[in-house]
């Protein structure tokens, strides 16, 4: 497994320990799950449940509009 060797400076490299330690996890598996989530493609777990948690009045559904009056297009 290739190997990567990085230089910090103390206060990186202390607050990378401590969250490391939240996580329960080493400093280099921790590294490589923020790289994972970083480099990903796909939507993060428990994307989809975030639906409608805003309390806003501004999010609002907006009305699909009459596209019968839209002007017919010429098919190519």
């Amino acid at each position: 497994m290739p190997q990567l060797s990085l230089y910090l400076d103390d206060d990186i490299h202390r607050e990378l320990e401590a969250r490391a330690r939240i996580n329960n996890s080493s400093v280099s598996k921790f590294v490589v799950n923020v790289l994972k989530i970083h480099f990903s493609t796909g939507w993060l777990d428990g994307y989809q449940n975030i639906y409608g948690s805003i309390k806003d009045e501004s999010f609002v559904k907006h009305e699909t509009p009459d596209w019968s009056f839209d002007t017919r297009r010429v098919d190519l």
